[in-house]
C-alpha cells in the first residue's frame, strides 16, 4: 500500500499528522477502522498506527519512523474550565529491558534510541465516549530542550543503577525527577527477571512524569511561560549539579536561623498567617517569586511537606494525604490505587523545630518511601479497603463518639487512616451502608504518615 506521506522525510510526516488536528479518528481514517478490534489502555495510539499511519503496532526497540528516527506517541488530554489543556496521566515510553540495559550508555540506549526525537499527539477524552470520537487537540514533535535532558540522563542513570545493585524489583516513580519507572503490564503479575537478582521485578516502562507532560502541552500550546520560576538556570548549571545540590545549597544558608530571621533575611513581604506561608516562604528562600510556581518542582511533581518538630524532634502532627472517597477505594487495585500513586512521588521535606517557642529552620530532604516501606503502607491500604467493602466502618459508639475499624497507628509503623473533614457531618457516601450505624455516608478520612515514621525513618536518617 502506498503511504500518503514520506516516510523518509520529517517534513512529510509531520505535517501528515498535523491534518489530524481538530478531527476525530472516525473523521479521517478509512471506513474499515469501524470494525477495529483493538483492545487494551493503548487502542487509541495502535488504532492511529495501523489505520492512519498505515503501519502494524510493533513493540521494536528502535523509534517508530526508523527513517528519520522518530517515535510516535498519543495521549489523553483533560480540559481545564479556564478552556487549557492538561495531561490526563503520564506520558509511557518503552517497556524497560532489565537485561540489556545495565550494558548501555545513555547516548546508545534503548531509551535514547526510540525517543529523542518524538511525534505527539493529544487527544480530548471525554467520558462516554467511543475512543473513534476523541476530538483530537495537539498536534508538534517534541525534543527535549537540553536543560530537561541533562535531567533526564541523570535520571536514567539512577534507574539503570538501581538495576545493577540488584534492586529492580524495588524501582520507584519516586527515585527520579522527570523520567520514570512506571509499573507497566496487563496484570499486577506482568514480572520479568532480573541480571542481579533472582527475586522477579514487576514491567515497568520508562514514563514522562504527568506534571513534565503537562508543560510539553503548554509548550505546544503556546501557554504563556511567565507564570514559571526557574531553579536551574542553565544547561551548564544543569550539567554540574542536580536539582537536590541546587535545593539543599540554597537551603542550607539559612539552618539554624529563625523564621523571622530568614523573611529578614530573604527580604521578601510574607504574610505569616496565611495558608501558603510556608510554600512562599519555601519560594522566597530558593529565589523564587511569591506568584510564581516552581518549574522543577511542577514538571517532577514533587510534593512539598513542612514539617514542624517538637524540642525531642517528634513532629508536632502526622501527615495528612488527601481524602480517599469510599465508593472508589473499593474498586481500586494497590498497584492503580491513589495512595500508592501518592507514595511514589518524591518529596520534599522542609523541617523546622520549635526552641523557646520560635521555629527554627533545621533541615530539607528530598524523600521518596521506600520499597519496604511502600509494602507496610499497602496493608494499611488493604485493611481499608476490607473494612469498607464489608460495611464494618464503626466499631463501636461511646456516647457521641465513634469509634471505628480501620487501621490506626497500632496497626503500622508507617501509616494509619483517621478523619480529615471539617466536621463529623462533612461526609462522602458509602458503597454499602455501615452494619452498625446503618449510616449511608461517613465523615471523610484519609491516609496519614505516623508521626513517629516522619521522626525515625526522614528525619533523623
Amino acid at each position: 500500500m502506498e503511504l500518503p506521506y514520506n516516510l523518509k522525510d520529517k517534513k512529510s510526516v509531520i505535517d501528515y499528522a498535523k491534518l489530524l488536528k481538530g478531527k476525530t479518528l472516525r473523521e479521517i481514517c478509512n471506513p474499515e477502522i469501524i470494525e477495529h478490534n483493538y483492545t487494551g489502555k493503548g487502542n487509541f495510539g495502535q488504532i492511529l498506527e495501523k489505520f492512519y499511519f498505515g503501519y502494524d503496532p510493533n513493540s521494536k526497540s528502535e523509534a517508530d519512523f526508523i527513517e528519520i528516527g522518530m517515535e510516535l506517541k498519543s495521549s489523553p488530554l483533560k480540559q481545564l474550565k479556564n478552556n487549557e489543556f492538561r495531561s490526563k496521566e503520564r506520558l509511557v515510553l518503552n517497556i524497560i529491558n532489565y537485561i540489556e540495559v545495565v550494558n548501555q550508555k545513555f547516548e546508545d540506549s534503548d531509551f535514547w534510541k526510540k525517543n529523542a526525537n518524538i511525534l505527539l499527539i493529544f487527544y480530548l477524552h471525554q467520558a462516554g465516549y467511543d475512543i473513534l470520537d476523541y476530538l483530537i487537540k495537539l498536534v508538534d514533535e517534541w525534543n527535549f530542550p537540553n536543560t530537561d535532558l541533562e535531567i533526564i540522563k541523570k535520571d536514567w542513570e539512577l534507574i539503570k543503577q538501581k538495576i545493577v545493585d540488584g534492586k529492580a524489583h524495588e524501582l520507584s516513580e519516586g527515585d527520579t525527577f522527570y523520567l520514570g519507572a512506571c509499573t507497566k503490564g496487563a496484570n499486577s503479575n506482568s514480572i520479568r527477571k532480573q541480571p542481579f537478582n533472582d527475586i522477579p521485578a514487576k514491567q515497568r516502562a520508562y514514563s514522562l512524569k504527568q506534571g513534565y507532560v503537562n508543560h510539553i502541552i503548554a509548550s505546544i500550546a503556546n501557554e504563556p511561560t511567565g507564570v514559571y520560576g526557574k531553579l536551574i538556570p542553565s544547561v551548564d548549571v544543569a550539567r554540574k549539579q542536580t536539582i537536590e545540590e541546587i535545593v539543599v545549597s540554597k537551603f542550607k544558608y539559612y539552618f539554624g536561623k529563625t523564621v523571622e530571621q530568614i523573611i529578614a533575611a530573604t527580604n521578601v513581604e510574607l504574610n505569616t498567617t496565611a495558608k501558603s506561608f510556608y510554600a512562599n516562604l519555601t519560594k522566597a528562600i530558593l529565589g523564587i517569586e511569591l506568584d510564581k510556581e516552581i518549574e522543577e518542582f511542577e514538571k517532577a511533581e514533587i510534593i512539598v511537606k513542612t514539617v514542624r518538630l517538637k524540642e525531642n524532634n517528634l513532629p508536632k502532627e502526622d501527615i495528612s494525604f488527601p481524602n480517599f472517597k469510599y465508593e472508589e477505594i473499593i474498586n481500586e487495585e494497590w498497584d492503580e490505587s491513589n495512595f500508592k500513586d501518592i507514595l511514589e512521588h518524591k518529596f520534599l521535606f522542609v523541617f523546622f523545630q520549635f526552641e523557646n517557642e520560635q521555629l527554627v529552620l533545621r533541615k530539607v530532604k528530598f524523600w521518596n518511601m521506600p520499597y519496604a516501606d511502600i509494602l507496610e503502607a499497602e496493608k494499611v491500604w488493604a485493611k481499608t479497603k476490607e473494612v469498607v467493602l464489608k460495611g464494618k466502618i464503626v466499631k463501636k459508639v461511646v456516647g457521641t463518639t465513634r469509634y471505628t475499624n480501620f487501621p490506626n497507628k497500632s496497626f503500622n509503623s508507617v501509616s494509619h487512616v483517621r478523619p480529615h473533614a471539617l466536621n463529623a457531618a462533612d461526609t462522602y457516601p458509602l458503597p454499602k451502608k455501615d452494619k452498625l450505624t446503618k449510616a449511608k455516608e461517613y465523615t471523610k478520612h484519609c491516609f496519614w504518615l505516623n508521626n513517629t515514621y516522619v521522626r525515625d525513618e526522614i528525619y533523623l536518617k
